[in-house]
């Protein structure tokens, strides 16, 4: 299972594009969004959280991991350079390294870096493994 957490009181009625999906039988699950913008003080990122169940998901307790994936510099350069709406990215980007985020920089970015192939004009495909302790 995964899902989205808000870190704040305030935004509740937000969705920030969260959602719940089921994996499959091979504990993969696929959606599609946006590429996120960078914001000061943290590298691109997606969140997501692992559930044992659909249950447990949807009532946001019991979390197996709670985690992020990080976008290759790359990838985040071409989107920000050639796609609409990202100019404020671009100087927030260039400010920030994996190192100097304040989550990644104690948080082993090299195991949440994911893996992107793709273009701006057809789209990217981001695939990180993560492991789960049984």
């Amino acid at each position: 299972m995964a899902t989205t957490r808000l870190y704040s009181s305030s935004v509740l009625d937000e969705n920030y594009l969260g959602g719940v999906q089921v994996s499959d039988s091979n504990g993969q699950v696929t959606f599609t969004t946006i590429f996120p913008g960078c914001y000061s003080g943290r590298w691109p990122h997606i969140h997501f959280e692992i559930y044992p169940s659909l249950a447990s998901a949807t009532s946001g307790n019991n979390d197996v991991k709670t985690s992020q994936l990080a976008l290759p510099a790359a990838a985040c350069n071409q989107v920000y350079g050639t796609a609409s709406g990202y100019s404020t990215s671009v100087n927030n980007f260039a400010a920030i390294s994996l190192a100097s985020d304040n989550v990644f920089s104690n948080d082993s970015a090299a195991y949440q870096l994911a893996t992107v192939t793709g273009d701006v004009t057809n789209g990217y495909a981001a695939t990180l493994q993560v492991g789960i302790s049984a």
